[in-house]
């Protein structure tokens, strides 16, 4: 009985008005949420982990090794909530309870942050592994960059919500770093127009490396895109660098875009040719054209189009199936000597420039007459 009454009086001793039912209770909550958590861990090490690594993708290994510690972490935080909802802490003299409220408060605070902070490594991968199928360096610096800044808004997130969560108006705060921002923007305008320049080419894709491009006054091909600028390489093997924020601001006319190339040709034929030999030389032209491998079938017009001041003109417009300079300088130049194959077939000459000098004369009697002559 002795026994019995002494318990019940260890029992019903409190502490700061709490008995000592409630701390046990509470501490075995804790230790249950201790003892919970190294059960996840376990688990996490030894089944969810290996299975996640028969399948093919990375992307559910790097999820479940970021949401591990997170996951163990939110276990204790809520075995501390249940802990103190269980002491139920006095509100007098000392506002123990609302300090309690406001420690769970900041734990759960900080495990979501570390939980975004974790997911941002997930948003990396995919970001990388969509880069690694692009010729451009470009994307290869962006995804750092994208890592580290969503990285450290996540952080300064937390922390916001942190002095939130204390009971400080952030308000203040936040119009000082408003007029602290706008201070830096001013001063890095330029930089952050190249950086918004740089996204905008990884977005649209105008061009890539390797492409022929023409901007403004500039001309060549691609050699780099980078994080800042763009070099270009001129025909004349020098080399241009471009600010991105200035190229995203132009028209570009990428070459390298043609699916096939243009051939714009006037041939020009003397006066004497008849009307019989302008159709035959341009069906013997068209049936070239018809004919010829290097020429793109979809596509071809040949017609006499002009009198000219000098020639009679054939308008010869079609399109080269290669659109490489080479190739496309080689089918130009066949086309050209199969036209002056085929009209030297006809008899037809090609004109060149040439003017008609008409001279009067008088003769003996007074009257007139009049010559002329082709020079």
């Amino acid at each position: 009985m002795e026994t019995l009454s002494y318990l019940q009086q260890l029992v019903d001793q409190t502490v700061l008005g709490i008995s000592l039912t409630r701390f046990v209770i509470a501490f075995f909550i804790l230790f249950m949420s201790l003892l919970l958590k190294r059960v996840i861990a376990h688990l996490f090490t030894k089944t969810i982990f290996k299975a996640a690594q028969k399948t093919s993708s990375q992307m559910d290994d790097i999820l479940l090794k970021n949401i591990n510690k997170p996951a163990e972490f939110l276990v204790v935080v809520i075995g501390f909530y249940l802990g103190i909802k269980i002491l139920q802490l006095p509100s007098q003299p000392t506002d123990l309870d609302q300090l309690g409220r406001n420690v769970v408060q900041i734990l759960l605070t900080f495990n979501l942050a570390w939980f975004c902070y974790n997911m941002v490594s997930l948003i990396e991968h995919w970001l990388s592994h969509w880069a690694k199928r692009t010729d451009s360096t470009l994307d290869d610096h962006l995804v750092p960059f994208i890592r580290k800044t969503l990285r450290v808004f996540i952080v300064f997130l937390a922390i916001l919500m942190l002095v939130q969560n204390l009971g400080y108006s952030i308000s203040g705060l936040l119009a000082s770093l408003g007029l602290g921002g706008l201070a830096v923007a001013l001063a890095a305008k330029d930089s952050l127009s190249n950086i918004f320049g740089s996204i905008m080419i990884l977005l649209d894709r105008p061009f890539t490396i390797g492409d022929w491009i023409k901007a403004g006054n500039m001309e060549g091909t691609v050699d780099e895109i980078g994080f800042r600028s763009t070099r270009i390489r001129t025909f004349a093997k020098t080399q241009i660098t471009v600010p991105n924020s200035v190229l995203m601001n132009m028209s570009i006319d990428n070459f390298s875009q043609m699916p096939k190339r243009r051939i714009k040709l006037s041939v020009g034929v003397t006066y004497d040719t008849t009307p019989a030999q302008m159709r035959q030389a341009v069906a013997a032209i068209k049936q070239m054209l018809r004919e010829h491998p290097a020429i793109h079938q979809d596509f071809f017009l040949v017609n006499f189009t002009d009198f000219g001041a000098s020639s009679l003109d054939i308008m010869v417009y079609c399109f080269t199936t290669s659109t490489i300079w080479g190739e496309y300088l080689d089918a130009r130049e066949d086309v050209c000597l199969k036209i002056m194959e085929a009209l030297e077939g006809i008899g037809i000459e090609i004109a060149f420039p040439s003017q008609t000098l008409y001279m009067h004369d008088m003769d003996r009697e007074g009257g007139e007459k009049t010559g002329s002559k082709s020079v």
